[in-house]
């Protein structure tokens, strides 16, 4: 039996999340296109005859305006010292920058000795053919540049998150690297995130879908009560102002978002959404303690 623990990391918005629902075969990551969509380290269990592997999505690594952006960091780059491989997620569509080259240094910085690196790059679906061969070649000659030593344990591959293309292989390549070891999780287990946070993230997900450019992202959401089937889920904004965007005229916004997130939970839950201010909460520590962050 082969298993281990792998990080996917890389800038916001390559399709971290996307990957790892692909490579598990289900959602256990929520997605938008905005950055910084994932605030929480998300495992996701990869299931394999003799293999299992237990994939970390963290949050896109950035430049930090808060508190908030800070810890997002920390989680993510505190994920690399525990794990086996990690995989970093490059863009087909737009050239190797100094946010990738800043992904691949905390890699080589932080990944334990002996650690592998695939690197994916991913949206194939959306880039020219010459694209997708010109960021594999940057990427290998930035890995090169950064630590000769990392590029001999790291490999390459072409994928696309949305579609699965290349997907597969990625899989049997980070299979074939683990380590023998025992399972982590028993079969058929997808995910351990505490079902409480995997509501709250849905219901962020469908706000950040619903609203796209007009929600501000400083918004969060967590579940205060839970009494089956009755479960509470608190919405934050950190002004005023910002209700009436989450609330929509007549409600409408919020009534949607409720109805998208109950689809997908069970037909017996009732879920209720209530909107509140927590007044600059991303900067404030106490704030982001007791909402987990």
């Amino acid at each position: 039996m082969r298993s281990g623990f792998v990080a996917i990391v890389g800038r916001p918005n390559v399709g971290k999340s996307t990957l790892l629902n692909a490579m598990v075969g289900t959602k256990v990551s929520i997605t938008a296109p905005r950055p910084n969509t994932t605030r929480f380290t998300v495992r996701g269990v990869v299931h394999a005859p003799g293999a299992q592997a237990v994939v970390v999505d963290t949050p896109g690594l950035h430049k930090p305006r808060s508190e908030l952006g800070s810890r997002l960091n920390a989680t993510a780059l505190g994920a690399l010292g525990d794990v086996e491989e990690v995989v970093a997620v490059l863009d087909a569509t737009a050239p190797v920058g100094p946010g990738d080259r800043l992904v691949l240094e905390r890699t080589a910085e932080g990944l334990a000795a002996g650690g592998r690196v695939l690197v994916a790059v991913n949206k194939r679906d959306r880039a020219r053919p010459r694209q997708v061969l010109d960021r594999l070649a940057e990427a290998a000659r930035t890995v090169e540049a950064i630590s000769p030593g990392l590029a001999g344990r790291t490999e390459y591959f072409p994928v696309s998150a949305r579609t699965g293309q290349g997907v597969p292989a990625l899989v049997d390549a980070l299979l074939q690297g683990l380590p023998e070891g025992p399972p982590y999780y028993p079969a058929g287990t997808v995910s351990d995130l505490p079902q409480a946070v995997a509501v709250a993230e849905l219901v962020r997900e469908q706000l950040l879908r619903s609203a796209r450019d007009e929600l501000p992202h400083s918004i969060a959401c967590v579940v205060t009560e839970w009494e089956w089937p009755r479960i509470r889920c608190e919405i934050l904004v950190e002004r005023e102002s910002q209700k009436p965007i989450v609330i929509g005229r007549g409600g409408e916004r919020l009534k949607a978002v409720g109805s998208a997130v109950r689809a997908q939970l069970d037909p017996a839950v009732y879920l209720e959404l209530f909107v509140r201010v927590e007044r600059d909460w991303q900067r404030r520590g106490d704030a982001l303690d007791r909402l987990g962050y």
